[in-house]
């Protein structure tokens, strides 16, 4: 009866850890989401941008699964380079690295204030005010829950049971790493394993190994989250597991060693456990860094790329369902949603053409214009045949379909009309942004890319505060369009020679995108005017 008391008490405190940490997660998703992935998207341009962002991204949202999903999702649609990749995620695993040292750092005494910190915030209606608030809960939830694995492990440091198999486990370190592989894969989570190794009084040099396994399991997470998506993505995740394993054969020998030496470092006492998970990867982020690109090259032949055949017809719009309304519009929605994912394929080709200075990704622009004209018609057809027994309620959502898939060809049109022959344009002719412009640019590029994901979330979920999310973001992007309009006028008249050069082809990308963002937007709208959110008119009342 002890022993069962013992492990429902540490089943709890690691449980209470875990949903600390998706508290901290999905508050600081929904108050900072859009700004981390625009970090993501934007601060990879080079290696030490790429290590940042993925840093900050893991230490606002608290899971470098997360961070590797996102950066995963972003090979796949071609916003950021695979090599970028790799580093962004050694940027991850040392933010999950300091979130322990700085959970662990003795920071209990603040667990009640962020507690009643968090709960008033999360109490106002503002996205970044209530996500803020739920994060610091989270953060609160995941103190308290170390002081229960304190207490919870006490009897286990005490139990002769644990001295007697101690000295067995130190003496099969391998055994003792997949253990703790295990652990971490089972939590969805290293940092957890980490931090119930750190509430057990073990041998320093089993401790390393501990958490050298739990380093291991973490990195097991996202291959198999990604096991279904294209090849790109499935490298990212497969290439953060061969360099964890990596470091864990090179590591594993000397951890004799190194549990003592770290010991002896003059640190601010946080417990070996942690010591030894930010050393690990600290190391292993300045020893792989130079080889990214070699790992990145292998990982092509060891994942290999998926066999593309021929594009299909229509896929979900079911000519047998037609006198099923329901059944009928599901299938329809689905097929307006592949679409879209064609047409932010489209976007993410003229974005790389336009960062790399090649006309390559361009090529892929026109037939994926023509797939989306082809099968928007197809969409529009189905659904003008649908049977007459469909309800208002079926009819009204028939309408929406149509005007999503109405936007999605316009924005197809902008694309392949606008913005693909200016990026032609300006690599035909060599022109050069100057640095301020090209970043106003490359932001605005990501921030429609952006916009399209969410749009596509709000079209099919119809989640009100999303879509008023998403008009928010409305503003923001005008506000974005001005700006960088202002900036560009400033730099011609301080005779910037590169702004001189670029200067139509600045307004034009900038006026384009803003079409494409208003032409994204616009499914928010049938949404929130259901509910009466919408004016007709934004002009102000005298």
């Amino acid at each position: 009866m002890a022993s069962l008391m013992i492990i429902l008490q540490l089943g709890g405190a690691v449980a209470l850890l875990l949903f600390g940490l998706h508290l901290v997660r999905d508050g600081m998703t929904e108050a900072f989401g859009i700004r981390l992935r625009m970090a993501l998207g934007i601060g990879t341009r080079t290696g030490p941008g790429a290590f940042l962002a993925g840093l900050a991204a893991t230490l606002g949202l608290q899971s470098s699964t997360a961070t590797a999903l996102l950066a995963a999702s972003f090979v796949d649609r071609g916003m950021i380079r695979a090599r970028m990749a790799q580093i962004v995620l050694l940027g991850a695993n040392v933010g999950t690295a300091l979130t322990a040292w700085v959970v662990s750092s003795g920071a209990g005494a603040l667990t009640p204030v962020l507690l009643v910190a968090g709960y008033a915030l999360s109490r106002r209606t503002g996205p970044m005010l209530a996500g803020t608030g739920r994060g610091l809960i989270g953060i609160g939830l995941m103190l308290l829950s170390l002081s229960l694995l304190d207490v919870a492990a006490a009897p286990l440091r005490e139990s002769p049971l644990l001295a007697a198999f101690l000295p067995m486990l130190d003496q099969a370190w391998p055994v003792a790493l997949l253990m703790a592989a295990g652990l971490a894969f089972a939590c969805s989570s290293s940092l957890a394993a980490v931090l119930l190794v750190l509430s057990l009084s073990l041998p320093a040099p089993l401790t390393v190994v501990l958490v050298l396994g739990a380093n291991l399991g973490g990195a097991v997470v996202p291959v198999m989250l990604t096991r279904g998506l294209a090849a790109p993505a499935r490298r990212v995740a497969v290439g953060n597991l061969v360099i964890r394993a990596i470091g864990c054969f090179i590591a594993l020998p000397f951890a004799g060693w190194i549990g003592p030496a770290l010991q002896q470092v003059p640190l601010p006492l946080t417990g070996l456990a942690v010591e030894a998970h930010l050393a690990f990867n600290l190391a292993l982020a300045l020893l792989i860094w130079p080889f990214a690109g070699l790992i990145t090259r292998g990982l092509d032949r060891l994942v290999a790329a998926d066999d593309r055949e021929s594009e299909p017809g229509p896929l979900w719009l079911d000519e047998a369902a037609l006198d099923t309304p329901l059944v009928a519009l599901t299938g329809a929605a689905r097929e307006v949603l592949a679409i879209g994912d064609t047409v932010e394929r489209m976007l993410a080709q003229t974005r790389l053409a336009f960062q790399q200075n090649d006309p390559a990704p361009l090529a892929e622009v026109l037939e994926l214009e023509r797939r989306v004209d082809r099968r928007q018609q197809e969409v529009k057809t189905y659904l003008s045949r649908l049977g007459n027994q469909a309800s208002e309620e079926e009819r009204r959502r028939a309408i929406t379909i149509l005007d999503y898939v109405i936007n999605l060809e316009h924005v197809g049109d902008i694309i392949d009309k606008g913005l693909a022959p200016e990026v032609r344009k300006k690599i035909g002719l060599g022109l050069r942004f100057s640095p301020q412009g090209f970043d106003e640019l490359d932001r605005m590029f990501v921030m429609t890319q952006e916009n399209l994901r969410m749009a596509q979330t709000v079209f099919m979920t119809r989640d009100r505060d999303m879509a008023r999310r998403l008009m928010e973001l409305k503003v923001e992007i005008r506000n974005l369009e001005r700006q960088s309009s202002q900036r560009h006028l400033f730099r011609l008249r301080e005779g910037l020679a590169a702004s001189r050069e670029t200067s139509s082809l600045h307004l034009d990308i900038l006026r384009d995108l803003k079409r494409v963002n208003a032409h994204v937007i616009s499914v928010a709208h049938p949404i929130l005017d259901e509910d009466g959110l919408l004016f007709e008119s934004r002009l102000r009342s005298r």
